[in-house]
This record gives structure tokens, C-alpha cells and sequence, in this order.
């Protein structure tokens, strides 16, 4: 997933760069509002991790957040299991387990020895890592990556409106689970998890200038280049980003429908990639009847 794939990863998955985001010329920002009956949702694409020097929200985003009573994101930040670093590695690892009898060396067969030298390039021993499933290991080396390059979950988007909503008293609920996220990727057959590591390793050449094109069109509200850069790796690998991208958004859909039939307002908060292209949180929403607006 670097550079591609690591792209992707920063813009879809919760629990793992450029400047503060502005609009384009045509005013866009990847933000949408959804009329309720007497409500709005508002719809926010995330970076999930970003520079130091990058925070800040949009301007569209902070007068939404403003105008929200109640915050919604894929996990419950505010949740003390969640805002712990050593939780989220400890469940991590344990949904990551191999099962008895089976190790990461003859899981990856008589290709082990040179994904280790790789990774060991890279900056991960293998050795140690010998009773965790290949996509745990991709998952080890898309974090040293985007470490390398200055990004941290810290500063992502999530963290900005969590701080805020702490500070302001919004209630703040999630979607689904850290648990559920790791069983998606524990789902994977073994090749498509052997596949997943071996496009990790071999994309973290060109991974500024994708990481780069990505914020960029981020920034600019260019939902179109964000769906064109999903739509490239959902032909490459359905199995990968079918149940990253497209059986979560129809899983959310339902539960933010829900919301439309109350009366407090809510600023929803997912990576940016749920929101774009075929079959996103918002063509859903317009394919069952729903007006959603650009911002």
C-alpha cells in the first residue's frame, strides 16, 4: 500500500500531510450535507493522519462542526480503549495470531526470505514477528513509513475534532469498532494477505509523490480524483478494498439514514475515500432518495 496503498490507508482506515486544508477556486471541500426532517447531517472526509503543521479544519468544516450538536466517526474516539496507544496494539496483535501450528515463514513460503530482506530494509525484523498474520506485518511497515515522513495520527483530522468536541462537550459515538477493523483485514484469504505485504514492499519508493497527490486533491475538495485514485486500486485488488471501502459504506448508510429522523444536528466524520466514487457513504445515500450537497 505504499504508495498507493498507503495513500489509501490514510484516507480509509482510522486506527492507523501537506498544509491545513482550504477549498478549491470552485469552493469545495470534501464535505457534504444531508437535509434530515428537521436536522442536517453533515458528511467530513478525513485524513487520518497528518504534518505537524497541519492542523487545522477547512473552514466549511469548522462552521459544520460548529453547527453539530453531536459528532459521529468510524471508531468512538472519545473512548478511553480507544485512546489508548497499548489497548489498541494489544487487541491489535491478538487479532492478529496466527493460528496453532502455523507461522509467518511458512505462510509465505519460499518467498520469506526475501520479503525479510525487504522488510529488514525497511526497518522490521521478520524473526520477531513470526507468529503474526501477513497483514499485521504490512500494517507494522505502512506505520514506519508514514512515520518517516512526518505523519501521526495525533495531528489527523480525527484527533482535531475529538480535542474539540472534548473541550465542548459534544457527545461523540462510533460507527463500529477497532475490532472490526482488524477482522476485516484478518479476513483476508493468506494469498491476498501475502499480496497485501508484497504490495507494501515493493510501492514505498514512490510514496511522497502519491501521499502528496492525494492531500493535494484532498485540500482542493477534488472528489473526483479521489474516486479515480479508488477506483485504480479497487481494480487492482477487489479483495483488498471491497470490504474496506464498500461494505462498510453500505453497513453505515443504514445508521446515518437514522439519524436524518432526529432533531439534533451531526457532523459525521470518515476517511475521505468513504465518501467518493461508486457505491460511497454519499452515492448510496443518493441512490435511496437523499439530497447531498457539496460544500
Amino acid at each position: 500500500m505504499i504508495p498507493r496503498l498507503a495513500a489509501l490507508l490514510v484516507a480509509l482506515a482510522a486506527t492507523l500531510t501537506g498544509a491545513s486544508a482550504a477549498a478549491d477556486s470552485s469552493g469545495h471541500n470534501i464535505l457534504w450535507s444531508v437535509p434530515g426532517k428537521h436536522n442536517t447531517v453533515y458528511l467530513f472526509g478525513s485524513i487520518h493522519v497528518l504534518r505537524p503543521g497541519d492542523v487545522g479544519l477547512p473552514p466549511a468544516a469548522s462552521a459544520a462542526y460548529e453547527d453539530a450538536e453531536r459528532v459521529i466517526m468510524e471508531i468512538d474516539m472519545d473512548d478511553p480503549s480507544v485512546a489508548d496507544p497499548a489497548a489498541i496494539t494489544t487487541l491489535m496483535q491478538q487479532s492478529a495470531l496466527l493460528p496453532p501450528g502455523e507461522s509467518l515463514r511458512s505462510v509465505l513460503g519460499d518467498d520469506y526470505a526475501a520479503i525479510a530482506e525487504r522488510a529488514r530494509a525497511a526497518g522490521l525484523d521478520l524473526a520477531v514477528m513470526d507468529r503474526f498474520a501477513p497483514w499485521f506485518v504490512a500494517l507494522l511497515l505502512l506505520q514506519i513509513e508514514i512515520t518517516e515522513r512526518g505523519f501521526d495520527a495525533e495531528h489527523g483530522i480525527e484527533q482535531q475534532v475529538t480535542e474539540l468536541a472534548v473541550a465542548d462537550g459534544k457527545p461523540i459515538t462510533g460507527l463500529e469498532t477497532p475490532a472490526r477493523q482488524f477482522a476485516i483485514l484478518g479476513g483476508l484469504s493468506m494469498p491476498d494477505q501475502k499480496r497485501f505485504l508484497l504490495m507494501t514492499l515493493e510501492e514505498s519508493e514512490q510514496a511522497d509523490a502519491q501521499l502528496d497527490m492525494l492531500l493535494d486533491a484532498w485540500r482542493r475538495g477534488d472528489a473526483t480524483a479521489l474516486a479515480r485514485t479508488l477506483s485504480e486500486e479497487f481494480e487492482d485488488f477487489p479483495q483488498l478494498y471491497r470490504p474496506l471501502t464498500e461494505d462498510r459504506n453500505r453497513a453505515w448508510v443504514g445508521e446515518i439514514e437514522q439519524l436524518l429522523d432526529d432533531h439534533d444536528d451531526y457532523l459525521v466524520v470518515v476517511g475521505a475515500l468513504h465518501l467518493v466514487g461508486r457505491n460511497s457513504v454519499v452515492d448510496l445515500l443518493r441512490q435511496r432518495g437523499h439530497t447531498v450537497e457539496q460544500h
